[in-house]
C-alpha cells in the first residue's frame, strides 16, 4: 500500500510492502529514492516493510560480533552502528528525509527517532526508554534476574541506524514485533552482549502487524510534522 500525505509545504509518501523484500533491491531502490529527493524530483518518503532473515553489518560493525556467519546472508548496509539482525515479525522502517530543511542536527534527529519509537510502543501499553551511549529503545524486565552487576534486566526492542547523503537520510529503523528472537544469537546485536533483545509478543502483548503500522503512522505525524 502507498499513501501519499499532503500539505500546503509538501508531500510524504506512506508506502506498506507487501512479503518479504530483498534486501539488496531494496538498498537500491533507497539509494535513487535518497538521490531523487536531493534533487528535488521525488517527495519524501517512509517504507515499511520486512526482510527475510539476514544479517546487516554497519560501518562500526565489529568482524568477531558475528557469532554464526553462515547462519544467514550478511549485507554490509553502509549505515552507522554495528551487526543488528532482519527478519520476519520485525517491522523495518527505512526513513527518507530532508534534513536540509527539517534541521541539520544528526543527533536531534536520533533523539526525534527514538522518541518516535517510544511514543508507538506507549499506545500499547509499553514503557520503552533511551539509555546514554546505546542508540535504540529498550524496556526494563523486572520479572527477569538482574544483570552481573545488580542493574535491572534491560532488552532492547528497537534498533536505529542511519545514513545521511546530501543531508537526506535514509536506512532507519526497526522494531520487534513477533521475530524469531533465537536468530538474533547468530550476532552481538549492535555489539552489546550484556542485554538481550525482546519483542512486542515476547512480552505479552498480541500485537498485529498492522496494529504497529497504525501507531507508527499517527505518531510519526507528531513528531515530523510535514
Amino acid at each position: 500500500m502507498t499513501q501519499t500525505l499532503t500539505t500546503p509545504q509538501t508531500t510524504l509518501e506512506w508506502r506498506i510492502l507487501p512479503g518479504l523484500s530483498d534486501y539488496t533491491a531494496t538498498l537500491a531502490a533507497m539509494e535513487a529514492r535518497v538521490a531523487e529527493i536531493a534533487q528535488g524530483t521525488a517527495p519524501e518518503a517512509v517504507w515499511l516493510l520486512e526482510h527475510p532473515p539476514l544479517y546487516t553489518a554497519g560501518t562500526s560493525a565489529d568482524p568477531a560480533d558475528l557469532v554464526a556467519p553462515n547462519r544467514f546472508p550478511v549485507h554490509a548496509a553502509g549505515r552507522g552502528g554495528q551487526y543488528t539482525y532482519h527478519g520476519p515479525g520485525q517491522r523495518v522502517v527505512y526513513v527518507m528525509l530532508d534534513l536540509n530543511r527539517r534541521g541539520r542536527d544528526v543527533r536531534r534527529f536520533v533523539c526525534t527517532l527514538e522518541d518516535w519509537v517510544i511514543a508507538t510502543l506507549a499506545e500499547f501499553g509499553i514503557s520503552g526508554e533511551r539509555r546514554a551511549g546505546r542508540v535504540g529503545v529498550w524496556v526494563t524486565r523486572p520479572e527477569k534476574a538482574p544483570a552481573p552487576d545488580g542493574t535491572p534486566c534491560e532488552e532492547k526492542i528497537a534498533a536505529i541506524g542511519i545514513k545521511l547523503r546530501r543531508w537526506i537520510s535514509f536506512h532507519g529503523l526497526s522494531i520487534n514485533l513477533e521475530p524469531d528472537l533465537s536468530h538474533f544469537d547468530g550476532i552481538v546485536p549492535c555489539g552489546i552482549s550484556a542485554h538481550g533483545v525482546t519483542s512486542l509478543v515476547d512480552l505479552g502483548l498480541p500485537v498485529t502487524m498492522n496494529d504497529l503500522d497504525l501507531a507508527l503512522a499517527r505518531q510519526f505525524a507528531r513528531h515530523f510534522p510535514t
